[in-house]
């Protein structure tokens, strides 16, 4: 049997058919018998018809090359591509080490399966990571070693950034947060504001300084029990000192750039700053008659001066969505601190509160839980006890509501009234650093180091890691819940704008051309599932394996293609 192929024509038309014959001899003749007609069977089969008859014979591809190992390589791929693109490996070290290896692997596994370093040693061999930097086999101790090799790096990684995203008269954003550690022999471990929420853990601070675009730049770590103006001062040495920055802006939060701290950057000199009033300094304007709130009967923005700060700018802003926000929490507050306040009387009543010290102790538990004892007026005496609201005190407050104020040295030249708010506002891109360090993503917390040098190790590798993050999110802003060209804004008070695209993104869920648009997290775990697998051919043994990566999906391609990362490359 043989397959053949038969051209014939028909009206002046020509057809090809694909037959499937049998030849054989009658009378000393050759003659031909047509079993079958392929001509609707897809070429391939066809093809493998016809080398089935010529004598070739075929095995199940599993049996012919058995994949010995798949494991995940996808995210590695784009987290090694990123990593490489940047140029981290030549900032760390310009030479080649196992040392400088195990760093990136600590970095790299930091954004693929954040853990322990114990539990990370062990994770080197369930993904490509360890066989991509060659450390595989790596253990804990190792690990521990390439944290202290990290760490003492990070002055020329810090500079390096430096040079890269800031230069003379740059604006700096700089805000801090805290995390808490599990355990308390850390010198740095101290009790104090958590802003995690857990006051039964000691904590450490660690302030972040970054771009005018939120990119992370320089970390530094401090007692958990340090004042956030006090940071200030050291993250001002450092950018004049270590980058060698004499001009720049530095634009931090009211609790962070105080009065006294501003008094001191005019010492030094060459810092201008953007920062915020608080409210008892915004209440005493007003009392002053230097910000008159009938300014903003027509608008929502106004700058004015005032003698209480000479040399300065105050951009004054009213926020009509913040103000009915806090009007509607202050209402709620008050009426919830009534309804405890009556159970109050109403045991007073009953005889079960007789002293006028036991109506005081519990009534003022009652006014203090929410923070409103500064509205509400006690009559407490033995068997008595009434109350009611200071309705002065809450419409003088009520009258500030959705103000703020923000207070700049940097002249009208340079930042307008209206860039000087959205400089402020610039803030909120560190507060996501904050947000992808915190979370699941990058895992900084809790902290169970106990050493101060291996603390600061942890903290420098997971910005390292942030670092990464920030340009991975910026590439892959086409899949992610991210507006990749947000309007310009013509107020800078009111919320920001989003661009048609990113509303469609948001209504839809899919990109134009139809790809599944997600979260960081859920892209990373989308590229993991694109496996590099080990093929050893039947027979041949190891020295003839090889190594091919699984066909990525429409949407793994899309975002490898979005960094310049090709998974047989890395």
């Amino acid at each position: 049997m043989h397959v053949v192929r038969v051209v014939s024509r028909q009206g002046g038309r020509e057809y090809t058919s694909t037959l499937l014959r049998n030849s054989y001899r009658e009378d000393g003749k050759v003659k031909k018998q047509t079993l079958a007609n392929l001509s609707h069977l897809p070429e391939p089969l066809v093809e493998l018809i016809r080398a089935w008859l010529a004598g070739e014979r075929f095995l199940a591809v599993g049996e012919t090359f058995p994949i010995r190992r798949s494991l995940p390589h996808g995210h590695v791929a784009a987290v090694l591509g990123m990593l490489r693109s940047l140029g981290l490996p030549g900032i760390l070290d310009r030479r080649p080490s196992r040392l400088r290896d195990l760093a990136l692997a600590l970095v790299a596994g930091r954004l693929i399966a954040p853990a322990s370093k114990l539990a990370t040693a062990a994770l080197l061999g369930q993904s490509t990571l360890g066989a991509c930097l060659g450390v595989e086999g790596a253990d804990e101790n190792e690990l521990y070693g390439a944290m202290d090799w990290l760490l003492a790096r990070q002055v020329r990684v810090e500079r390096a950034l430096a040079a890269r995203h800031l230069a003379r008269g740059s604006l700096v954003l700089y805000d801090l947060t805290s995390v808490y550690l599990e355990g308390s022999h850390c010198p740095l471990a101290r009790h104090g504001h958590s802003r995690d929420h857990r006051p039964d853990r000691p904590q450490i601070e660690f302030g972040l300084l970054t771009d005018a675009r939120g990119c992370p730049v320089a970390v530094e770590a401090f007692p958990g029990n340090t004042a956030d103006p006090a940071t200030v001062e050291t993250q001002v040495e450092k950018l004049r000192d270590r980058f060698g920055l004499t001009e720049l802006v530095l634009v931090g939060d009211r609790g962070m750039l105080t009065s006294a701290r501003i008094e001191r950057l005019r010492e030094i000199g060459g810092i201008g700053w953007v920062s915020c009033l608080r409210a008892p300094a915004i209440r005493a304007l007003v009392e002053a008659g230097d910000l008159q709130l009938g300014l903003f009967d027509e608008r929502n923005l106004a700058e004015i001066t005032s003698p209480e700060f000479p040399g300065e700018r105050l951009v004054v802003c009213r926020n009509p969505a913040l103000r009915a926000e806090r009007a509607r929490k202050r209402e709620a507050l008050l009426a919830a601190t009534e309804d405890a306040l009556a159970k109050v009387a109403a045991a007073v009543g009953r005889g079960r509160l007789r002293s006028a010290a036991a109506i005081g102790l519990r009534a003022g538990r009652v006014v203090n839980a929410k923070r409103m004892a500064k509205h509400f007026e006690l009559d407490i005496a033995e068997g008595h006890f009434a109350y009611r609201r200071r309705t002065g005190a809450i419409a003088a407050e009520a009258a500030l509501d959705g103000l703020y104020v923000v207070r700049t040295s940097v002249p009208p030249e340079r930042l307008d009234a209206p860039a000087v708010v959205a400089t402020y506002k610039r803030l909120a891109s560190v507060e996501r650093d904050f947000r992808a360090l915190k979370g699941d993503d990058l895992a900084v917390r809790p902290i169970f180091h106990w050493r101060e040098d291996r603390v600061r190790a942890h903290l420098f590798l997971c910005f390292l890691a942030a670092y990464i993050r920030w340009h991975l999110e910026a590439a892959w802003a086409p899949l992610l819940f991210r507006d990749e060209a947000p309007p310009a804004r013509t107020d800078p008070v009111a919320p920001p704008a989003r661009s048609p695209s990113a509303l469609a993104k948001e209504r839809d869920h899919r990109t134009p051309d139809g790809l599944r648009v997600g979260s960081f997290a859920t892209l990373m775990a989308e590229l993991a599932t694109l496996t590099r697998n080990r093929v050893v051919p039947a027979g041949l043994g190891e020295e003839a394996a090889f190594e091919i990566p699984s066909e990525p999906t429409p949407l793994q391609a899309r975002a490898l293609a979005l960094i310049g990362v090709s998974p047989a490359s890395v």
